[in-house]
């Protein structure tokens, strides 16, 4: 397992500098990148953490700069360093936007519905990406990919037949996606959007490598698929709300996992409202029972 603060080669011109913030849901913790020989892109600084800043600026040799500080998404395992990260180099912090960048306001307005947890409420970049833009420094250059759906400002970033995923794409655990904040339907979209470029590798914000791009894709798909179809079972039975459904599906996750496991059943339940196949008695919240049309 890779060490947190040591700066690993992952492939010429790029290496990876493990957070040391593991938990639940970031495995060994942040993987933050190390893009380029000369001039540097930093994608994901991670957490504020003193020395996980002191490794970053540790890894930058004599003869380099960092010219680029890239964010794929607003939580607070991936961007709070990125302030200190740019006052101590000069770079610019480069996203979509801040935290409510791209997320849609008929989820936003939804009342009681809560979650945003682990969002960097005061993030904001000093210059804003558009999708397809294309970023380049000395012997790379890397293409922002808007890519909704686990939070609505997501970005991967392509470089060549590489792709770092953030949050959209893991490979030791599928995504959360937790309205008002998460989509599961943009999450989708997003999905079918990457399975299009059939890509060699993907660098994931948590876990090891994904070496089968189109794979994995496909195995997140399946399962979303397959999540579906147990809560539409699940309401054969009659009306029920997120948490019954959550212990009723999830019987094989720990009960200490369940409030986080509920918020991606809320996202199927707005989804599936969405599509006609289920509809809420009530203005959906964590208490509203969902029954099958």
């Amino acid at each position: 397992m890779t060490r947190a603060g040591k700066a690993e080669q992952l492939e010429p011109g790029l290496r990876r500098i493990l957070a040391p913030n593991p938990s639940a849901m970031t495995l060994h913790g942040t993987n933050t990148y190390i893009l380029g020989d000369d001039t540097l892109a930093v994608i994901d600084p991670g957490p504020e953490h003193a020395g996980h800043l002191a490794a970053i600026l540790d890894a930058v040799t004599p003869g380099q700069r960092i010219s680029h500080i890239l964010v794929t998404h607003s939580h607070i395992d991936h961007s709070p360093l990125a302030p200190a990260l740019s006052r101590e180099t000069g770079a610019p912090v480069l996203a979509f936007g801040d935290s409510t960048a791209g997320r849609r306001t008929d989820l936003a307005q939804l009342t009681g519905l809560g979650g945003g947890e682990g969002v960097d409420r005061g993030f904001r970049p000093d210059r804003a990406l558009a999708d397809g833009e294309v970023l380049r420094g000395a012997g790379w250059s890397i293409t922002a990919l808007h890519t909704p759906g686990h939070m609505g400002n997501h970005l991967c970033f392509a470089w060549g037949d590489a792709v770092f995923t953030g949050d959209h794409v893991m490979g030791w655990a599928s995504s959360m996606v937790s309205p008002p904040d998460g989509d599961l339907g943009a999450f989708m979209t997003s999905l079918q959007r990457l399975t299009r470029r059939r890509d060699r590798v993907f660098y994931p914000g948590h876990g090891d490598p994904v070496a089968d791009p189109p794979g994995r894709l496909a195995e997140l798909i399946a399962h979303r698929h397959a999540r579906d179809r147990q809560i539409i079972a699940a309401l054969r039975d009659g009306p029920a709300d997120a948490a019954t459904l959550t212990r009723a599906i999830y019987t094989d996750v720990a009960p200490a996992l369940h409030a986080a496991a509920m918020r991606n059943v809320i996202a199927h339940l707005l989804d599936l409202t969405e599509r006609d196949i289920v509809t809420p008695e009530k203005p959906p919240a964590p208490d509203t029972r969902f029954a099958l049309r």
